[in-house]
């Protein structure tokens, strides 16, 4: 650690975590909260497709695009589900979501839905590499933003899986 971290023997602790105890967005994050994908991204937005790309539209000027059956319960009611349109675009932060989430399984921090613990250190490992692959690989193409929650993240899941191993 540098020197400038260390001051009369004491060393300086900084808490990187994104969330408070409360689970409240710190203030170093709050420029993240109400973001949307669009207002993370600063390369240009790219430019609509040509006409032959873009699906018919009918008389009433809605959209033909192929739509999905819509899905039923058991009582034959119409459920609403979200799809891709309703979530918006994913992003680099939803991928590290995906990625990121059977660590906690692994790490016996959840249970599984009989009452056992699914701790497998090595298998968390496993997965704290890929996100370390993730960040390695996208090395100088993330924003600000994105930089901070994958480093953020791979500095808690490092922190846990130590504490765990020992």
């Amino acid at each position: 650690m540098a020197d400038e971290s260390r001051q009369e023997g004491k060393i300086k602790v900084t808490d990187k975590r994104m969330f408070t105890a409360d689970g409240e967005l710190r203030e170093d994050f709050q420029h993240l909260e109400g973001a949307s994908a669009e207002d993370r991204v600063e390369e240009p937005a790219a430019a609509a497709p040509a006409e032959a790309e873009r699906p018919a539209e009918s008389e009433s000027g809605a959209s033909e695009s192929p739509r999905a059956a819509p899905v039923t319960d058991r009582a034959g009611d119409e459920v609403e589900t979200l799809g891709p349109s309703a979530l918006g675009e994913p992003g680099l932060v939803d991928l590290v979501g995906v990625l990121a989430e059977p660590i906690a399984i692994y790490l016996g921090d959840a249970q599984l839905p009989d009452g056992r613990s699914a701790e497998n250190l090595d298998a968390a490992r496993f997965y704290i590499d890929l996100l370390e692959v993730l960040r390695t690989k996208t090395a100088g193409n993330l924003t600000v933003e994105e930089t901070s929650v994958l480093d953020d993240l791979l500095y808690q899941l490092r922190m846990r899986y130590v504490r765990k191993r020992g």
